[in-house]
């Protein structure tokens, strides 16, 4: 942390699995609507699409991005408690969005022969892979950077919990 900086601790962290998920449901839409541009327009519309909804709805919705929203979480700005400004989600987003558009690239050009698939994803999972070693705070290097934080709310559509609920009841009917 810069400064010696600590957050507070009584933030509700968010277990790694639904940052996971929100991450996932993010790139996913992101994505899809970046595959309707074809040829080579898929790069800066991914990137127009990532930072509209990682950055303008997250600045608009209270720190909930699609992916936050369906899994219960927010994001914050640790240093007034409150959602970050534009500037701390472009910069917490540049990280995050140019490792995930590195991933999308190797996606899109999946073939045999090319190799990039196997490197591409490497500046994502060391960025992300920060948030395993630090069992405290759980914070990723962008949200380091960017002195932000993931926390758990009640304010959202609880996607996690639902699936649970389908398939325990879609596991009882089998019985």
């Amino acid at each position: 942390m810069r400064g010696g900086f600590r957050p507070p601790r009584h933030y509700p962290r968010v277990p790694l699995g639904r940052r996971v998920a929100a991450f996932v449901t993010d790139f996913g839409a992101v994505s899809f609507l970046s595959l309707f541009g074809g040829g080579n327009l898929y790069i800066p519309l991914f990137i127009f699409f990532w930072l509209g909804l990682r950055v303008v709805v997250v600045a608009r919705n209270q720190g909930q991005s699609l992916g936050c929203w369906a899994f219960d979480m927010r994001l914050l700005d640790l240093r007034y408690g409150a959602t970050p400004g534009l500037m701390e989600l472009v910069k917490r987003e540049a990280i995050a969005g140019f490792a995930s558009l590195l991933v999308f690239i190797g996606l899109v050009n999946l073939s045999p022969t090319n190799g990039f698939i196997l490197v591409a994803p490497i500046p994502l999972l060391i960025d992300c892979g920060l948030a395993l070693l630090d069992a405290e705070n759980r914070q990723a290097f962008h949200d380091r950077f960017a002195r932000t934080m993931l926390v758990q709310t009640s304010r959202g559509y609880s996607l996690d919990i639902k699936l649970k609920k389908m398939f325990a009841q879609h596991h009882h009917r089998m019985k």
